[in-house]
């Protein structure tokens, strides 16, 4: 695919709105201008990158493959023009800009009494937290969007440095009254609970965790947020493996307990702290 750095940031947001409603008129009406206007700029962006990249039929428009790969580059090109505008036009442009990135999990756990404790001292720096998962949040990084990313997942690249900084347990947990009923759990038991899956975009604890139900098994419930999950559990729906930082305040406070497991083991969770070499970032945990 050839990209010469000659499309515009209206091109690639008519590329973007078309791809989202696939239809011309409906895109033409959300951005205020002409149908053929927006024709005209389809037609000069698939001669810009040399492929086309919508197939289109008297019913329906959608992405061709390359169209597809097209997508994710026009989404981080605008998302890297919106960040240098809100810098350059920030009340705290004097301040040193601090991008940080982290999982949902990782940032409850961890990061957000650390954020807190900055934000309460005159730190010079003017933070920009976003909550994504850990292939977003590394490919972003490598894309110059972020300082600093605490993720569930190693960068191993030449030019970033990757840092274990905490490793935690995964635990079952369920409410103490159904572990007071059922305090120890074998693995051929696991199907018989009412296990509450969560996705934790992890392939090796994603992949223990599937591995202990039959294939294809259906689970109540599903969820690729673990710090959701939580909410469930607290009132009676079933039970979970979760990270033991998530968890520690609920077990300290009794209204969550953990089961144990008799002829198996949980593996273990590390996160990560990456960051491009010679840039080291002011909050490494």
């Amino acid at each position: 695919m050839r990209y010469r750095h000659n499309i515009d940031t209206q091109t690639l947001k008519t590329f973007l709105t078309l791809a989202n409603v696939k239809n011309f008129t409906q895109t033409a009406r959300l951005m205020y201008i002409a149908q053929s206007t927006v024709t005209n700029r389809i037609a000069e962006l698939e001669k810009e990158v040399g492929k086309p990249l919508f197939v289109r039929s008297k019913k329906n428009i959608s992405l061709t493959r390359e169209g597809v790969v097209f997508l994710d580059y026009a989404r981080r090109i605008l998302d890297l023009e919106e960040l240098s505008i809100k810098e350059l036009n920030s009340p705290a442009f004097s301040r040193t800009p601090l991008r940080v990135g982290t999982t949902s999990t990782i940032y409850e756990c961890y990061l957000a009494p650390v954020l807190q404790n900055m934000l309460q001292k005159e730190n010079g720096y003017a933070i920009n937290l976003v909550i994504s998962h850990s292939v977003n949040l590394l490919q972003s990084l490598q894309d110059g969007l972020f300082d600093l990313v605490f993720t569930y997942e190693p960068l191993q690249k030449t030019g970033y440095h990757c840092h274990l900084f905490r490793t935690d347990r995964l635990l079952l947990v369920a409410l103490p009254e159904s572990v007071r009923q059922r305090p120890a759990v074998r693995k051929e038991e696991l199907p018989s609970l009412n296990y509450l899956f969560c996705n934790f975009a992890l392939q090796e604890v994603g992949q223990f965790i599937r591995e202990l139900f039959p294939p294809l098994y259906q689970f109540s419930f599903e969820i690729d947020n673990s710090t959701k999950l939580i909410d469930y559990l607290l009132k009676g729906i079933g039970c979970s493996f979760l990270p033991d930082g998530l968890v520690q305040p609920y077990l300290e406070n009794g209204s969550l307990a953990s089961i144990d497991l008799l002829d198996f083991e949980a593996p273990r969770i590390n996160c990560y702290e990456c960051f491009p070499e010679g840039r080291e970032p002011a909050i490494l945990l």
